[in-house]
């Protein structure tokens, strides 16, 4: 019971932080609370692929304050669309692969290069564009989109529990089933329409779409993180979320899944 306490309070605060960034305050506190999330998730993420050096710091601070901080505080556009079309092409291409690691290994394999191109464009880069999202689009679209997460993780949960009979990818996470992923999805997309309606930012057949590539890349994201944690050995990522274990844990979803959502955003609005 305690336990179940503690996991309510820690989860209840989380969120609460977040919907407080993202809608009751300046870009600053913003800005800062991604900032200190990206340095704590790229802690543990480093430890998770034994990758003792603080060049990953060094460059997570450098995108970071390039493409977060003086596009949104900042509000400067000179230069910045094409450095970012061209981080978005790499850092998709990078997740592709780690995708394409899912299918095809037993394990992600993690030589010295690749852990730091990992760290840069998985990891970072996941940092930036969710940034992005909130900077060029809205903050309020990057909130439905946590909630989308947040609704996609519990009712797979629910359903999985309740239904699963097949697995999902059952080496990488035996919990998870077919059953619970579409379950998830289903309710992320009746979700999709009560955000839209309350947030106005997208219509519905927008937000419908953006459940979608949440659903489908969140998950895929929780997968891959729970490959690594599975190679390091580890049930969680960290422990400064009691309950939940690590915050890379809390946002592995998102972290994934941002690049797809603001490129998503970026032809929705060269289309419109």
């Amino acid at each position: 019971m305690k336990d179940m306490l503690l996991r309510s309070l820690s989860g209840l605060l989380y969120v609460a932080v977040l919907i407080i960034a993202l809608t009751l305050t300046t870009p600053h506190v913003f800005i800062i609370l991604f900032f200190v999330f990206g340095i704590l998730s790229l802690y543990e993420f480093n430890k998770l692929i034994q990758l003792n050096s603080i060049i990953p710091y060094f460059i997570f601070i450098i995108l970071y304050l390039v493409f977060g901080y003086w596009k949104m505080v900042l509000n400067a556009n000179t230069g910045l669309d094409e450095a970012i079309q061209i981080l978005i092409v790499i850092t998709i291409f990078v997740n592709l692969f780690l995708i394409k690691d899912l299918f095809s290994r037993k394990t992600i394999p993690l030589f010295v290069t690749k852990r730091f191109i990992i760290t840069t464009f998985y990891l970072s880069s996941g940092f930036v564009f969710a940034v992005l999202t909130a900077s060029v689009f809205s903050p309020k679209i990057l909130l439905g989109c946590f909630i989308l997460v947040w609704i996609n993780d519990s009712f797979a949960y629910l359903v999985g529990k309740n239904f699963g009979r097949q697995k999902l990818f059952e080496k990488i996470s035996p919990k998870k089933t077919v059953e619970g992923f579409l379950g998830g999805l289903f309710f992320a997309c009746i979700t999709s329409y009560f955000i839209s309606s309350f947030t106005g930012t997208l219509n519905f057949t927008n937000w419908l779409m953006l459940s979608i590539t949440v659903a489908v890349f969140g998950t895929l994201g929780d997968l891959i993180e729970s490959k690594f944690k599975r190679q390091a050995n580890v049930k969680d990522s960290g422990t400064i979320m009691p309950g939940h274990g690590g915050l890379l844990d809390r946002l592995d979803s998102i972290i994934f899944a941002s690049p797809f959502i603001y490129l998503f955003l970026r032809i929705l609005h060269y289309v419109s």
